[in-house]
């Protein structure tokens, strides 16, 4: 039977994909939005992190809850009140959903996290959600944010963390960033070249999503395609579905980090991270090579 699904994020790159699938099978979608003129333009739902305010209205009726919101982790320069942006956008915000959504009987929570759980940079080692958290300002944040998911355990009975790697999306997140230069000819791997990135498919992002409402799951699962790829034969990748070459030498780390301070080793660092536990429970990739998503992303 339909669902109705209240949707944080709604609106961006990965919610606006989930919003509508959801429709075309016929669910109910409505949309949390932080902007005032949005809710009273489009009928979404109006919440305010500063003034601890969710519309009650948004709770009515509704059987799950899709918590996709945040602040976008590389968009700006690590200052201290870019930090606490990033980390109230997503472990106070959560926090205030939980206490405004107590009572209405929902059925359960499918809700975003994030790689950096396993820290900025593990190095060559393969992590999957058995692996340790590591230790700096990502993990921290995604710590503590996957500790106020957890407390949504106590009012409902479905609980899912999507530990969440670099969605390739065309007109959104990283992919465009990175294929820019590379279509102007000034492109090249970022630092050695040699860290890992983990990605997934904005598609494939969405599909799982879906498969953890749909089956039921719950506890954590690693949201990345199952091969994932350094930094330098990714850039090698993009160069080659866009028909480019690559001549310039590698940007120098200490160039980055003079530029984008503590915010460069997002770039620098990297993990290896596995998704066998989502697949083992029957999800399937439609894009698990980097290849064949460039192909369908970059055409």
């Amino acid at each position: 039977m339909p669902s109705k699904i209240l949707i944080t994020g709604g609106t961006g790159m990965v919610g606006s994909r989930l919003t509508q699938r959801l429709i075309e099978k016929k669910d109910k979608v409505s949309i949390l939005t932080t902007s005032a003129v949005r809710a009273e333009e489009t009928g979404a739902f109006y919440w305010n992190l500063k003034d601890q305010y969710i519309d009650y209205r948004a709770f009515e009726d509704v059987d799950y809850i899709i918590h996709l919101a945040g602040a976008g982790v590389a968009d700006e320069r690590w200052t201290k009140e870019r930090k606490k942006i990033i980390y109230d956008s997503r472990v106070a915000n959560t926090r205030l959903l939980f206490e405004r959504s107590k009572g209405y009987g929902i059925k359960g929570i499918i809700a975003a996290s994030a790689v950096g759980y396993y820290g900025m940079d593990a190095g060559d080692q393969w992590v999957d959600e058995k692996t340790s958290h590591g230790n700096d300002f990502l993990s921290d944040v995604v710590v503590d944010w996957e500790r106020a998911i957890d407390s949504f355990g106590e009012i409902m009975e479905q609980v899912v963390k999507l530990r969440i790697g670099v969605v390739l999306d065309p007109v959104g997140g990283a992919l465009p960033k990175i294929s820019k230069p590379i279509r102007l000819g000034v492109g090249s791997p970022l630092g050695n070249g040699q860290q890992w990135l983990s990605w997934i498919h904005s598609e494939d992002l969405a599909k799982m999503i879906l498969f953890a409402l749909d089956s039921n799951l719950s506890g954590t699962y690693n949201a990345v395609a199952p091969n994932p790829i350094t930094n330098a034969d990714f850039t090698k990748a993009v160069a080659k579905e866009l028909n480019r070459s690559l001549w310039l030498p590698n940007a120098p780390a200490f160039i980055l980090k003079m530029v984008f301070g503590e915010l460069a080793q997002v770039v620098l660092g990297g993990n290896r991270v596995k998704s066998n536990k989502i697949k083992k429970k029957g999800f399937s990739f439609d894009y698990p090579q980097l290849d064949a998503a460039l192909m369908e992303l970059l055409e």
